[in-house]
């Protein structure tokens, strides 16, 4: 039995010695032997290597370590896994709040002054609450009568979530697939795989006549099923083991890729999808999922 803890710090925060020292002291507590840590950033992110515990039993006792020494917790995140096939050669990522900040449908709905509507929807089926192939349906038909010109207007809105760059651009210049798989639309992933990098992106296609949106979606939705049969796809496609697989999101539709990958990733993620994840970021940006794979800050590719 044995295990690597990476402790990542909030780019707000600092992941000082106290801290580290808590962590080791937790697994050693319940009989591991650890090693000397290993620094991937100073300040930033740490590895505890450690023999005796399996990886959930040192993510537990790190979690409660670190819980203790401040009274809201440190923003810093716990990732613990077997030490083996730590980089990964194929990335699977969710789109919307986990590469783009913004959930695009939702975006659309305020040209029909329906958005905070459409978001509650989104909401509830993000956190697992409804059926998801349902609430694409249902919002996209609050969406009929829409130019398709409100595409290019909404894209504007778009940001990137910090580290997106990075993350790709680092996996890619270390031989890695990087795609993006989204309940969102192809008018949206195929801009944010060009202004990210990514090999290739799956997502739903809006149906649009003439121009205008008809409020519906040619089938089919691509949903959770989807997203773990892309995962498996793309691995068979170019030899990946699952071992070997990251897969990152946010909502339960992303939850049977998130447990079939390697290392699956929820971030900032819906209640239930964090708690139902291996792995789970709950404070820091993206590049945390270099750190989780054993990058160095001096590794990281910038986009």
């Amino acid at each position: 039995m044995s295990a690597v803890v990476t402790l990542i710090a909030a780019a707000s925060a600092v992941l000082d010695e106290q801290a580290v020292q808590a962590a080791r002291a937790s697994l050693t507590a319940l009989g591991a032997d650890t090693g000397k840590p290993d620094w991937l950033a100073p300040d930033r992110a740490c590895d505890i290597a450690e023999e005796g515990l399996v990886p959930e039993q040192a993510e537990a006792a790190v979690r409660r370590a670190l819980a203790g020494l401040a009274p809201d917790g440190l923003a810093v995140d716990v990732i613990a896994q077997k030490p083996g096939n730590r980089k990964k050669r194929l990335l699977v990522a969710d789109m919307e709040s986990t590469i783009i900040e913004q959930e695009m449908l939702d975006e659309l709905g305020d040209y029909v002054g329906l958005k905070d509507h459409i978001a509650a929807i989104t909401a509830r089926a993000m956190n697992g609450e409804i059926d998801f192939k349902a609430a694409v349906r249902e919002r996209v038909a609050l969406l009929k009568g829409l130019n398709d010109s409100v595409i290019d207007e909404v894209w504007q809105r778009a940001t990137l979530m910090p580290g997106a760059k990075t993350l790709v651009s680092t996996m890619r210049a270390n031989g890695a697939t990087c795609v993006l798989v989204s309940g969102g639309f192809r008018c949206f992933t195929e801009r944010v795989r060009d202004w990210v990098g990514f090999d290739d992106d799956r997502g739903n296609v809006l149906e649009v006549v003439d121009g205008i949106m008809t409020g519906a979606v040619v089938e089919p939705i691509l949903d959770k099923d989807s997203k773990l049969e892309a995962l498996l796809a793309y691995a068979g496609e170019r030899h990946v083991p699952t071992a070997e697989t990251m897969a990152v999101g946010d909502g339960a539709n992303d939850l049977p890729m998130l447990l079939a990958a390697g290392l699956g990733v929820a971030f900032h993620a819906k209640p239930t999808v964090a708690a139902q994840a291996r792995a789970r970021v709950d404070h820091g940006d993206l590049t945390a999922l270099l750190f989780a794979q054993g990058y160095r800050i001096g590794d990281f590719v910038e986009g």
